[in-house]
């Protein structure tokens, strides 16, 4: 096995020696991982894998592969001295944005890549996979332990595709004319959402950050005071039915709710509506899911907003947008242990199933992405994953029907250009106390 420099400083715990049950555990967890994002990907044609309906979606056939090249560049590639790429076109292909690696192919024109094929990159899901648990079983305890963390690295990135995968076919599916379905579920329930509750938080001075055994990002730390005076938060995000009241009382066509250039976009692309909704020949609305288009439910939570709709929204309420450090605050108080085993839904529940601060939709925060103080990324290309992003971008909070388990802890970051739609977004309205 051939050593390189140590992985990057992750808040992922390991033992100095991985015993027997350790070393089984990961290759379960790497097993899990790898197999989920095929079983998502299993609905969808070979021709629906092609396709990439924006420059800021890719295709679902790209997710597989851009995955599996994470694990045989940073894994594969430095640390076993027998390795041979599978195929070294694949390294323009498939790296992302990682500028330390080398040249790579345009984002906007991955839709383009009709070769290698649909079957091409089954082979070579499997190839690394093979190579990755023979790693994984035959590395020593010394040399497992200083790659443990890139593994679990290359596990939690597998998962935020996974998620991609799904909000990108969404898209995808949504610009063909005839609307396909990516997977049949059963009827929401119609049920009245519940009443709107508030959460008292104290002032103070309160530590923001990861601090939780186990595996969080870069941008999770450092573990940091922060200052807070005394706020409430609400007790759920805002409902599709109060949304629907600030549509209805002109809420798209009063610029005094409305930040400037949350206004100009407004103008420039004729929303009148969340993304995915759609005039209904009665006057009403339809919406757009993964399971088929239907009449909006009041009692949902409202998805697929931008930052600019979330602010006007809590504008129009007469309220505000919390800071992401008094939503994790408040999570951190209220809220309730993640569910282990949380099944990806194709669109949100109706409010009331959830417990507190586990409901289906991402929420923007009034924070915008930048540095914890004292954060600095990691050296070469892993440094690469997160810091780099962090301007021109708004911070979402807690986790949607789409996340895979594991990427809904108190300290998880999310972020996104502040008109982006495409994701399960919503809002969540907070005041001062």
């Amino acid at each position: 096995m051939r050593r390189k420099a140590p992985p990057p400083a992750l808040a992922l715990s390991a033992p100095a020696e991985p015993r027997a049950d350790q070393r089984a555990a990961m290759m379960d967890r790497y097993i899990a991982v790898r197999a989920a994002t095929e079983a998502l990907a299993a609905p969808l044609s070979a021709e629906d894998q092609v396709i990439q309906s924006m420059p800021d979606a890719s295709p679902a056939k790209w997710h597989r592969a851009h995955t599996t090249w994470f694990f045989e560049t940073f894994l594969l590639a430095p640390h076993e001295a027998a390795y041979r790429v599978f195929d070294a076109r694949f390294g323009y292909l498939f790296n992302s944005y990682y500028e330390a690696v080398g040249p790579r192919h345009a984002r906007p024109a991955r839709g383009l890549l009709s070769r290698p094929s649909v079957d091409d990159i089954e082979r070579y899901r499997a190839y690394v996979d093979r190579a990755m648990t023979a790693l994984i079983d035959g590395a020593s305890d010394g040399a497992l332990h200083e790659i443990a963390p890139l593994i679990e690295l290359g596990l939690q990135h597998e998962q935020q595709h996974q998620e991609l995968l799904l909000t990108d076919i969404k898209h995808a599916f949504w610009s063909n004319p005839i609307r396909p379905v990516y997977r049949e579920a059963p009827a929401p329930d119609m049920a009245a959402a519940p009443s709107l509750g508030w959460l008292d938080i104290p002032g103070g001075i309160h530590e923001i950050g990861h601090r939780e055994a186990g595996f969080g990002f870069d941008n999770e730390l450092p573990v940091h005071r922060s200052l807070l005076r005394a706020y409430r938060i609400a007790d759920r995000p805002v409902s599709v039915g109060e949304y629907l009241a600030f549509m209805e009382d002109g809420g798209y066509e009063r610029p005094e709710f409305w930040l400037s250039d949350g206004w100009a976009v407004v103008r420039q692309e004729d929303w009148r509506a969340p993304f995915y909704w759609e005039a209904a020949q009665d006057g009403g609305w339809r919406v757009f899911t993964l399971a088929g288009t239907r009449p909006p439910v009041a009692a949902e939570p409202v998805s697929h907003l931008s930052y600019f709709e979330a602010a006007a929204y809590a504008s129009w309420a007469g309220k505000r947008l919390p800071s992401e450090a008094e939503y994790e605050i408040a999570r951190r108080l209220h809220g309730s242990a993640p569910q282990p085993d949380r099944a990806v839904r194709c669109h949100p529940a109706p409010l009331g199933e959830a417990r507190a601060f586990d409901d289906d939709v991402w929420e923007w925060t009034a924070s915008a992405y930048s540095p914890y103080p004292g954060f600095r990324a990691p050296a070469g290309a892993i440094g690469e994953y997160n810091g780099k992003f962090m301007v021109s971008q708004m911070v979402l909070r807690g986790r949607s029907c789409v996340t895979p388990t594991g990427h809904d802890r108190p300290a998880y970051r999310n972020f996104f250009p502040p008109a982006a739609r495409w994701q399960f977004s919503g809002v969540r309205l907070a005041e001062d106390a």
